[in-house]
Formats: structure tokens, sequence, C-alpha cells
């Protein structure tokens, strides 16, 4: 067996092809399932003198027939993928291939659980279903075709708007641009609770969650929790759904928490299912939560998504911190906070010391599936939170909405949401980019001489050092911020009595150990 290799963040080049269109057929039968794609590529602009050839990504696929413009190509079938060489710069190949997901335990692509198709397609499950470009910078609009058995599968999903609902078929497109990796389709009997969402535009959206029929008694609270998702994203955010349908499904063979494919987000049941008479406080609180996280990353990963997956906390990072802001709005933000920073102390600085350390942005990887850590997600957001810090409520908010309007429906990196923050606030970044960077706990030491604070750590990057100053009564005599940043740095604090106390690290500002 050969070596597996690694994948180096700098070696990324852009595809030679994009795609303009995605149309899918899928024919699903008990022993076999028959998926046709019709797939528009166009040689990419931004590349100098493209080849002629394409190599698209497909694992356990067996080819039936492939087209390109009508005729058959010039085609070489590899263990990986498929080869495609002499190809015009424009041109629309069709490919039909036979899977099997009744015996895909994998749980990536389409697979089959309690009798139900169900698809996992992050980071690379598309390339289990078609021969295809399985890499997240090229986007497509998909229109979907699903046709089954009625009595066995009544229900027939994928992402999008309902275009065609006929017993045994239906059609399904999504106007918005997306990477394979966003796809899902979901076929079963399954019971459904239903609801609405009139937007802030005055759009009303279907609101649908989708379970196995003895668990529907346990959606109402996951309904609620979705709906006040909706409310709070236009209301912090400004942000408005897009799509005239929003549906969640709940199976209990999941392989992750739940995945936020573009207007179909799966779940494990756990993550959905609450039984009022059982369940406790923090049950209802992690509902709320993860039903938000996979809201919330409607924009924040799938209107913009993600150049490649070293940029994986681009849209994790910045979407855990909205979701850690969602709670905090809606419950005790302090207990919030509390519960957060323990974790993170807990598993991701044990993580950061030991053998799988990392930066929040790695610089290679073997198995991508290994970098879906403490490290990627709650550093992450933390790395979030102190730009957010840095800039405030009011600066952190023209960052975001300028990121928006100069990437929506584009493949960006961290740079880049970076750079937005920056130029909205004029501010600079450049040495706060470590924190991408660099993996471990930095450890900082504060000293205190006469009142003139000297702080000190062992690089030089940025952060906020959130402080409050005490009288020897308890009483608050001054709060604020202390941007740190160089290897030592002297703060002048000589106006306030020399008998006060410092409170150091408030709101736990940055991701730091303080060194006695």
């Amino acid at each position: 067996m050969s070596k597996p290799e690694a994948i180096y963040r700098q070696d990324y080049q852009p595809s030679d092809y994009l795609i303009h269109t995605t149309e899918l057929s899928f024919e699903l039968f008990e022993n076999e399932t028959l998926v046709t794609a019709k797939v528009h590529y166009y040689q990419n602009p931004k590349v100098k003198n493209p080849p002629n050839s394409l190599f698209l990504n497909g694992k356990n696929l067996e080819l039936i027939e492939i087209l390109i413009d009508g005729f058959q190509p010039d085609y070489q079938l590899k263990n990986d993928g498929l080869q495609l060489k002499n190809l015009p710069a424009d041109f629309v190949l069709e490919i039909t291939t036979k899977i099997h997901p009744e015996t895909n335990t994998s749980l990536n692509g389409l697979y089959k659980t309690s009798g139900n198709f169900c698809t996992q397609c992050e980071a690379h499950g598309f390339r289990q279903i078609t021969y295809y470009l399985d890499r997240p910078d090229v986007l497509s609009v998909f229109t979907t075709r699903i046709t089954a058995d009625f009595k066995r599968y009544p229900i027939l999903l994928s992402n999008g708007n309902l275009l065609e609902n006929q017993p045994g078929t239906a059609t399904w497109f999504d106007p918005h641009p997306k990477p394979c990796y966003l796809f899902a389709l979901v076929a079963g009997d399954l019971a459904v609770l239903q609801d609405t969402f009139t937007t802030k535009s005055g759009a009303e959206v279907a609101l649908k969650i989708y379970v196995e029929k003895h668990n529907i008694s346990k959606t109402k609270f996951a309904m609620e929790s979705l709906k006040r998702a909706f409310a709070w994203d236009e209301r912090r955010f400004g942000l408005e759904y897009d799509l005239e349908i929003y549906m969640i499904v709940a199976v209990d063979d999941f392989n992750m928490g739940a995945m936020e494919n573009k207007g179909l987000n799966i779940f494990n049941s756990k993550y959905v299912l609450a039984n009022p008479d059982t369940a406790t406080d923090s049950d209802f609180i992690n509902i709320e939560a993860v039903i938000g996280h996979e809201y919330f990353h409607n924009w924040t990963g799938n209107r913009v998504t993600c150049q490649d997956w070293f940029q994986l906390s681009l849209k994790e990072g910045l979407t855990v911190f909205r979701d850690q802001e969602f709670t905090s709005d809606l419950h005790a933000r302090s207990i919030k906070r509390i519960t957060d920073v323990k974790a993170l102390r807990t598993l991701q600085f044990a993580e950061d010391s030991g053998p799988m350390a990392h930066p929040v942005r790695p610089e290679s990887y073997i198995e991508m599936n290994n970098f879906y850590t403490m490290t990627v997600y709650e550093k992450g957001a933390e790395v979030v939170r102190m730009i957010h810090t840095l800039l405030g409520e009011a600066g952190f908010q023209r960052g975001l909405k300028l990121y928006f309007q100069r990437y929506d429906g584009q493949a960006v990196t961290i740079d880049d949401f970076v750079e937005a923050m920056s130029e909205a606030n004029n501010f600079d970044f450049a040495d706060f980019m470590a924190w991408y960077s660099t993996s471990g706990t930095p450890q900082i030491r504060i000293k205190n001489s006469a009142n003139k604070i000297t702080i000190s750590q062992p690089d030089e990057r940025l952060f906020p050092l959130k402080y409050g100053v005490l009288d020897c009564e308890g009483s608050e005599l001054e709060s604020g911020v202390l941007i740190m940043k160089g290897k030592q740095k002297q703060f002048d604090f000589s106006h306030l009595p020399a008998d006060c106390r410092f409170s150091w690290l408030r709101d736990f500002s940055a991701p730091v150990k303080l060194k006695p």
C-alpha cells in the first residue's frame, strides 16, 4: 500500500475549469442507484494557458456512460477518478454512474440509514456519488431530480426550491451557486413538523423538520429554536434567508453532529430531538445552539465559502462565534461565556499542548477529516472574538458587511475576511495573523511597578487584553481594553491610587495563559 501524501496550503492552484450548471438525476432502487450528471464546464478565465485536460474526482463508482457534447470523449479511468483529455474550452459532460448506497458503510456520499437514503458530502463525500470537481472553490447552480418507489420513499428532498413534486418524483432547483460539499439528498418515509417564518422584507419561508415517525413529538423545540435563529440573524446582523423553504432532517446514523447543506440541513437526531418530560435545560440550550449554528452557516459558509479546506475555520470559527453570540443574547451572557471558556481551557488548551497541536489554519494535512477539531472551531471562534473586541460591535458589523458585499457567491480565504475587517475600520491586523498560523497557547506575564504595567509575551502577536481596576474596597475605578503588540509593552496607570488592584483578562479576551 502506498504511503498517503500530504497536501500543502502553499501548493494551492485554482481549478483549470469551472462549472456553470449541474443537473443531477437520481434513480433510487433497493440494490443500486443510478446517477446521471449533466455538467456544463468552461475554462477558468483567471488561469493563464489552461490545459485541455481535466481530472475529476471519483471513488467507488461504476461508470455506465460518458459523453461530451453528445460524443464519446477521450478519457482514462483511474483509481481515484477520471482523466478527460483533448477538451474544448467549453463543454457539457454527461456521465451516468452506478453506486450502492445500500452497502455504503462509510456514511459518506449517498448511503442508507434506517431504510432512508441520506447524504454526507463534506469534505470529500460527493466524489462517491459521481465524477466531479470535488473541491470547495468550484461553485455551481444545481438542479436535482429524484425518482424512487413512492410507497417506500414518499419524501424526496434536495437543496433549493421545489419545482416539481409528484408521487415517486421530485425536482429541486437551488439558484445560489455552491460547491458540491453542500449538496444534499434525502429520500424516505418520514414524518414532518411544518411552520412558516416571514422575513423582515416580507417573504414567507416554509419551515419543515423531517424525522422518523416515532420522533415527531420531540421536534417542537427545534422548530421554535429555528424561528429564533431566523429572527436573531436578521436583528443582530441584518441577514435574511434567501430561499422559499428551509428544511431539517434528523437521522440516527449521521457521521457528523450536523451539516449545513444549503436549505436542507441534516442532523444527528440527538441534536434535534427533545422530550420535554426528560430533557434538561442544557439539552434545550444545546439543541438551540446547534440549530442556530447550522442556520447561520447559510451566510457564513454557504453564501461565502472556503477557497480550500485549509480555510475551514473561515466558516467554522466565524459561525461558532455567531452561535455563541446567539445563545448569549437569548440567555445569560456571563454563564454562556463561562461555559465556553471552561471547555476551551479544558479541551482546546490540552489539544494545543499535545501531539495533535496545529494552527487554526493548518499548513498541511494528510486526511482532511482530522482537522474538525477544537482548535479549528473553538479557538477559531476565539480569534474572531478578539477581532470583535478590537473593533467593537459597530466596527465588526462594518467589516462583516464589507465582507458579504465583496465576496457573496465566492470561495475565499481567512485573509480575505481579515482584510475586509481591516479596510472597513482602517485597522492594521498584520501582527494579528499569527493567531491563525501558530499552534500552542501563548503564555504572557504582567508586572506592576508603581502602577506602571509591563506586559511581555514570547512572540509579537497582537491581542486585546480587557482589564478592570478596583479600589481597596472593591469598587471599580476604571475598565477598558489594552492592545498588546510586540514582545513587551508598558502601560502607565500612575494616575490611579497606589493601593488599587488590577483585574486582568476579563471576559477571557484572548486565549492565553497568565504566568505568575
